[in-house]
Formats: C-alpha cells, sequence, structure tokens
C-alpha cells in the first residue's frame, strides 16, 4: 500500500474539480474546501479517541469549546 500524504490527496482532489468544472470559475472555494474537509476531520479523531473531546480537541490543536462549537455546526452531537 502507498502512503500519501494528505496535501497529496487534497491536491489531486482540487486538481479534479478544477478540470471538473471545465473553465467555469468556481466561487467560494475556501468556504468549500474548509468545510468539505473539516467534517471528516473531525469524526475520525473522535473516532480514534473513542469520542472524548477532551482529547480530541488536544489533537487537534484547538480549544474543546471551540470543538464542540464545530460539533454542533456540522450536527455531530446535540
Amino acid at each position: 500500500m502507498s502512503k500519501k500524504e494528505v496535501g497529496d490527496c487534497i491536491r489531486e482532489n482540487l486538481e479534479q474539480y478544477f478540470k471538473d468544472l471545465q473553465g467555469t470559475e468556481p466561487r467560494a472555494i475556501h468556504a468549500m474546501v474548509m468545510n468539505t474537509v473539516e467534517k471528516p476531520l473531525l469524526e475520525v479523531v473522535l473516532k480514534l479517541t473513542d469520542g472524548n473531546q477532551s482529547k480530541a480537541a488536544e489533537w487537534l490543536g484547538i480549544n474543546r469549546n471551540t470543538l464542540r462549537r464545530k460539533l454542533l455546526d456540522h450536527q455531530l452531537i446535540k
């Protein structure tokens, strides 16, 4: 199995995204990418930390309250 860097995977997908646009100019790419990447990132980190939000926040390098807000925003908790 080959080990790809996260950045390489993102770069490949972004290049394909732009190719799929077929010349149409994109809008608000930054927000789109951040929203697209953030939810699965939170899901994976929470799974790997067995749902421990304090540990997940530490892994992510963010404040626990910030993590909680992001989890609410992405409807990962109620």
